[in-house]
C-alpha cells in the first residue's frame, strides 16, 4: 500500500515521467478514459497494474505509443492496418498486431499471446507523457477490474487511491468511452466497440468490417461482465420504478433521481458522459434504470458497456 496518490498536474510530466522510470504506476487523462501506467517493459512494474486493478492476468493490456515509429519498434503493421493507423492515429483506435521478437515488452502485457494491442493516444497530457517517458507504457482503465470506467482524475483516487503513485489531472476525458480494438486474423476484425465508430472504420477499409464471434480472450475489453458498477441496471427501460435512479437519453421528466445522457440524443455528448453518470447515480442508489439507446455509431460502443455493466 502507498502511504498517499499525488495528484499532479501538466507541469509535472517531468516527474511523473520519473516515476514511471522508476517502476512505479502513474494514471493519465487518454481522449477516452483515465488510464494506468506502467513501464510496458519492466514486468514488476506491470504485475503491479494487476495488483492495482485486481485485474485477471489472462487479460492483455494495451500498449500506448507516442508515434507511428515507436509502433514499429514493438509490433509488424499488416497493410489494412496501417491503412487504419494513418486514418486514426493519434485517436481512439487500438490495433492488435504481431508482436515484433525482441521488441523487450513483458509477457505480463500480452498475456502470453502472440500479439500485442497498441494505440497512440492523442490526449496532450498523455502525448506530453509518453514523449518524456521515451518508450512504451502499459495502460488499461485506471479502475478496479471490472468497475466502472474513470473519466476524471476523481473516479481514479475512487478506485485506487493509496494503490498508485500518482494520477496527473487532466480535466474530463472527452471521448468517454474506451478505444476501438480491431484485429487482424485472415482480415480486420473488430473485437471491441469503442470511441471510433465501426462506419468510419468500413469507410477506410472500404468494406464492412467482420464481427468477432470467438469467445476466447485476445484483446483488452473481452471479458463479458466489465464496467460494472455496485447497482443493479436495468436496460431499455420505458420509465424508472419506484426503487430506481433514472439513466436518460432524449428528452424525459421523471421525478426520480436522474441523469441524462443526452438531452438531445446526441449519441457523441452521451458517450463522454456515460461512465461519468454511471459513477454518480451509483452512488446515490441500488438499482438504475437506463434509457433505450440506438445501436448505431458511437451507440454500438454504449450499449456494450452497459451490458457488460449490467451482466
Amino acid at each position: 500500500m502507498i502511504s498517499s496518490t499525488q495528484r499532479l498536474g501538466p507541469k509535472d510530466i517531468p516527474a511523473a515521467a520519473a516515476m514511471l522510470r522508476d517502476g512505479q504506476l502513474v494514471a493519465f487523462p487518454t481522449e477516452t478514459v483515465y488510464g494506468l501506467g506502467a513501464d510496458a517493459r519492466n514486468s514488476t512494474a506491470v504485475a503491479g497494474i494487476f495488483a492495482a486493478k485486481s485485474r485477471p492476468q489472462f487479460n492483455p493490456l494495451i500498449v500506448h505509443v507516442a508515434d507511428l515509429e515507436a509502433v514499429e519498434k514493438i509490433a509488424e503493421i499488416p497493410s489494412e492496418a496501417r491503412a487504419l493507423a494513418a486514418a486514426f492515429w493519434p485517436g481512439p483506435l487500438t490495433l492488435v498486431l504481431p508482436i515484433r521478437s525482441g521488441c523487450g515488452l513483458s509477457e505480463l502485457v500480452t498475456a502470453g499471446l502472440d500479439t500485442v494491442a497498441v494505440r497512440i493516444p492523442s490526449n496532450p497530457i498523455a502525448q506530453a507523457l509518453l514523449k518524456e517517458f521515451g518508450g512504451p507504457v502499459a495502460a488499461p482503465s485506471a479502475n478496479p477490474s471490472g468497475k466502472i470506467s474513470p473519466t476524471t482524475a476523481g473516479h481514479v483516487l475512487d478506485g485506487l487511491s493509496g494503490k498508485i503513485a500518482a494520477v496527473i489531472d487532466g480535466g474530463h476525458c472527452d471521448v468517454g468511452v474506451e478505444s476501438t480494438i480491431v484485429g487482424f486474423n485472415n482480415g480486420p476484425v473488430l473485437l471491441r466497440s469503442g470511441g471510433l465508430p465501426v462506419e468510419l472504420l468500413n469507410a477506410v477499409l472500404r468494406k464492412e468490417i467482420r464481427r468477432n464471434t470467438d469467445d476466447s480472450i485476445t484483446a483488452p475489453g473481452q471479458l463479458k461482465s466489465h464496467y460494472a458498477p455496485k447497482a443493479m441496471l436495468r436496460l431499455n427501460a420505458v420509465a424508472p420504478e419506484s426503487n430506481e435512479a433514472w439513466l436518460g437519453f432524449g428528452p424525459h421528466n421523471f421525478t426520480a433521481p436522474s441523469l441524462n445522457l443526452s438531452q438531445t440524443r446526441d449519441l457523441t455528448e452521451a458517450a463522454a458522459n456515460l461512465f461519468a453518470h454511471l459513477h454518480a447515480l451509483d452512488k446515490i442508489s441500488a438499482r438504475i434504470a437506463v434509457a433505450p439507446i440506438p445501436t448505431t455509431g458511437l451507440g454500438l460502443a454504449i450499449n456494450d458497456r452497459l451490458a457488460r455493466a449490467a451482466s
